[in-house]
């Protein structure tokens, strides 16, 4: 089944489940009850920045929308034998683990990580056997990542660069960055996107998350909701894109978003 017929019979199943009817459901999107019609019958689909909206109301996942269920996928063999753990290195989060699954480094792989920092994730990708260059804005934190690389004996290609002066100028297979995006001036980041992505490999991937700006939390970021998955066309789909909330016992409550784009053509 198509990702349309999926997210069709999705939003409908769960508009009857709430028992809210089209109308009640536009009011709360703002939008004709048409709209809602056509996204049910497949004749269209919601804009991006309407996913995040529609899975609140439905108390879903936005990849839950498109009907994929975390729990039920397969855990790839890399991190069923690692359980996340390096020796000397920490923990890695599960978005890092996630790309595992989606792009198994089976063949020679080359990953990029924007904004490494002491190089605890870049160190974990190169474990499972990508082919991993690194760089942070930070040098204290580069020499950090590369006496990490000595210890451990897994390289990496570690060195200090900006990602607004720096000039990605070969294909990866995957580019992959946890808040290193996050300070990216609004004005210059059409344009570094578009940089990413022409130099992301098709087949390859991109996988980022950042913080987002809600009236309700208390972390403050210039990143609107949906802002980063509307940066990809139609020559990218979807392997994950959600927003989650949490709270910090330190510093309160916080929103991110998170994305998983497989860029299918150039």
């Amino acid at each position: 089944m198509k990702d349309e017929s999926i997210l069709a019979a999705r939003i409908y199943e769960s508009r009857k489940r709430l028992g809210i009817t089209q109308e009640n459901l536009a009011e709360k999107l703002g939008i004709t009850p048409q709209s809602i019609s056509r996204w049910e019958n497949g004749q269209s689909r919601p804009d991006v920045d309407m996913l995040p909206k529609l899975a609140s109301i439905f108390g879903i996942t936005i990849d839950g929308l498109f009907g994929y269920h975390a729990e039920n996928l397969k855990i790839a063999q890399y991190e069923e034998n690692f359980k996340n753990k390096i020796p000397a290195c920490g923990k890695v989060s599960k978005l890092a683990t996630k790309i595992l699954n989606i792009l198994p480094p089976e063949k020679s792989k080359n990953l990029l990580e924007i904004g490494c920092g002491k190089g605890t994730t870049s160190i974990f990708f190169a474990r499972n056997g990508y082919i991993v260059s690194a760089f942070d804005t930070s040098e204290n934190e580069i020499q950090k990542a590369a006496q990490l690389s000595k210890d451990t004996g897994f390289n990496v290609n570690f060195f200090c660069a900006d990602i607004l002066n720096y000039k990605i100028n070969s294909k990866f297979d995957i580019i992959f960055s946890e808040g290193g995006l996050q300070f990216v001036p609004p004005a210059d980041r059409a344009q570094v996107f578009k940089i990413i992505q022409s130099n992301t490999a098709v087949g390859g991937i991109n996988a980022f998350s950042v913080f987002v700006d809600k009236s309700f939390v208390d972390s403050k970021s210039d990143y609107r909701t949906a802002e980063l998955f509307n940066y990809y066309g139609r020559n990218w789909k979807f392997e994950l894109m959600k927003e989650i909330y949490f709270d910090d016992e330190n510093d309160g409550k916080y929103c991110k978003d998170i994305m998983i784009a497989k860029k299918i053509s150039d």
